[in-house]
């Protein structure tokens, strides 16, 4: 028997362990799964903005940092009381503002003696608020249509809002999200009321 010491042309199979490629295609797949879940996460519910004036003291100073969640009013329709963020006359050009909610389509909102009365009823307001001095334009009564919301300030004598032409009643479409946590500044930070 000859043996041929020298170079070998003849190519060796490779044994590629099927678990090694299991398990290095799982893993590929985990963090995939991750990073879409995460930004999925950061846009529905991590979309941050700064409060911009005093219209919400003092449940938002102007300056702090809240998360707005684009998420929920896809799912139900904004609700009384909760603070939506929303550009006003659906402008572009227009910082987002954020109110709460008084009036849902449908209602006639009217404001009389500082207080706010829909359908002819008081509205059971979650926070406590002053008398209003200006009604605005809710002074004889604004019917909503069917996709429009009645906004408020909580710091109703120094906000700008449903009552004033400016803003004016809130379209559905112009609504990004609802703000529901302060996350700057530090002593503030917590869910919203």
């Amino acid at each position: 028997m000859r043996t041929v010491r020298g170079l070998s042309f003849r190519r060796r199979k490779k044994k590629i362990s099927l678990t090694s490629i299991q398990k290095a295609a799982l893993w590929i797949g985990e963090v995939v799964l991750a990073f879409a879940i995460g930004c999925m996460l950061a846009w529905f519910f991590g979309f941050t903005l700064s409060n911009v004036g005093q219209s919400m003291e003092p449940a938002i100073y102007s300056g702090d940092r809240v998360l707005v969640n684009r998420l929920i009013y896809e799912l139900k329709t904004p609700d009384y009381g909760d603070l939506i963020v929303f550009k006003p006359n659906g402008n572009q050009n227009a910082h987002y503002h954020i109110k709460r909610v008084a009036g849902k389509p449908g209602d006639t909102v009217t404001i009389e003696s500082g207080r706010v009365f829909i359908n002819g009823e008081v509205l059971d307001e979650k926070v406590q608020t002053e008398s209003m001095a200006d009604a605005g334009l809710a002074e004889e009564g604004i019917t909503l249509g069917e996709d429009e919301f009645f906004v408020l300030g909580d710091n109703r004598n120094n906000s700008e809002d449903s009552r004033s032409a400016d803003i004016g009643n809130v379209k559905r479409e112009d609504i990004l999200g609802k703000a529901w946590f302060i996350i700057a500044p530090g002593e503030r930070f917590g869910f919203l009321k």
